[in-house]
């Protein structure tokens, strides 16, 4: 016979409070109830696993310690900060939601969801968030972690990014916070279980129900899962499959003249904004010459050009090739676009990863000739 649903959402809550307590991982933002730290700390692990996240959350939090700090910092300080988490519109928006609440909030952090929500950068998801870990309000939260951990326990066959599947998915997560917050416990205990429970949910799906094995026997509401008993939780969810990946191939010019390099600034509204790199030109001929390269973006031709190295990297779907030359110049052009720099400088500047190993590659060639 069917368990009630009621009966099951109480069950998993039931569940996984106390096993979140004794297996929760000492995270530096769970020290604290700063929603300013909280904020940061979701907004970075957007798109990016919890170890990556730790130092540059750590290092922000001791630059730009409070909400003012983050809305004041000049924009060369908030991207090197960020340089390598990518996604780097998550920043701009960091800040620009940092200068709304001076603004609009009197530099408080605003407590009621829909002011969370209408903060640049902020969706339902990390409103959410925030105001449960934070304000541990009865917010719902819906991730990928958490969509895999629920399609599993209630069996949910339908792509869980169809509308009304989604909304679902909401539903469920909406009545596994509230169960939370209004179970009995809650008059006798001063714990967040609204905070606790969501984070629980987090937290199983990136310790136990993974995407891949998932960790059935040692999972606390596997006596719950519907996934479980039909012995094939790997089924779930049922996502489309994902585009095809598309290769493409950029040429990069390390260019130096009187001990300094070219470097320029990547405009506003394309991918890595404002971010610093060398200048480069996408091409589409498998042979296509170095030099003739050179010559469509300088109108000049080199004196010399040597190969320096070959960064391989991804950005959504595409994967990328990037072929790095070193170049010298007989004399500079005039009002080349960018800016000219010493080698040593160049760790001071905010790069994408992939020019980050060619500022590497150049200043060890140019200091460090062989």
């Amino acid at each position: 016979m069917a368990v009630p649903q009621s009966s099951k959402i109480k069950a998993i809550v039931d569940a996984l409070l106390p096993w979140f307590s004794e297996n929760a991982r000492d995270l530096p933002w769970r020290r604290t109830r700063d929603p300013y730290a909280i904020w940061v700390s979701e907004i970075m692990l957007q798109q990016t696993q919890v170890k990556t996240v730790i130092p540059y959350w750590e290092r922000w939090m001791q630059a730009l310690p409070t909400l003012q700090a983050a809305a004041g910092a000049s924009s060369d300080q908030i991207h090197k900060l960020w340089e390598g988490l990518g996604y780097y519109t998550r920043v701009r928006n960091l800040q620009k939601a940092a200068q709304v609440i001076l603004d609009r909030h009197q530099g408080r952090f605003p407590e009621a969801f829909d002011d969370v929500l209408a903060l640049p950068g902020i969706g339902r998801y990390t409103a959410g968030a925030i105001c449960s870990i934070a304000f541990n309000q009865p917010a719902p939260i819906l991730d990928g972690n958490v969509i895999r951990v629920l399609t599993r326990l209630f069996a949910i066959e339908e792509n869980p990014k169809e509308k009304e599947t989604n909304a679902r998915l909401w539903r469920l997560a909406e009545a596994l916070v509230k169960q939370a917050a209004t179970s009995p416990p809650q008059a006798q205990s001063p714990e967040p279980r609204a905070s606790l429970l969501n984070q629980s949910l987090m937290e199983l799906g990136a310790l136990i129900c993974t995407p891949r094995q998932p960790r059935c026997l040692l999972c606390p509401v596997q006596p719950c899962c519907e996934a479980a008993r039909r012995q094939q939780p790997e089924a779930f969810p049922n996502l489309s499959d994902r585009l095809p990946a598309t290769a493409r191939h950029f040429m990069a010019f390390v260019v130096a003249s009187r001990g300094e390099v070219l470097v320029r600034r990547r405009p506003a509204e394309v991918v890595n904004a404002h971010l610093w790199e060398f200048p480069n030109v996408e091409y589409f001929l498998r042979n296509q010459h170095p030099e003739d390269l050179f010559r469509s973006l300088f109108y000049t031709a080199p004196k010399t050009l040597q190969p320096l190295c070959v960064v391989k990297h991804s950005i959504t779907r595409y994967r990328i090739t990037l072929t790095a030359h070193l170049a010298t110049l007989t004399r500079r052009p005039p009002k080349l676009p960018g800016k000219w720099v010493r080698p040593e400088q160049l760790p001071k500047l905010a790069f994408s990863a992939a020019h980050k190993k060619l500022a590497t590659a150049a200043a060890k060639s140019i200091l460090s000739p062989e």
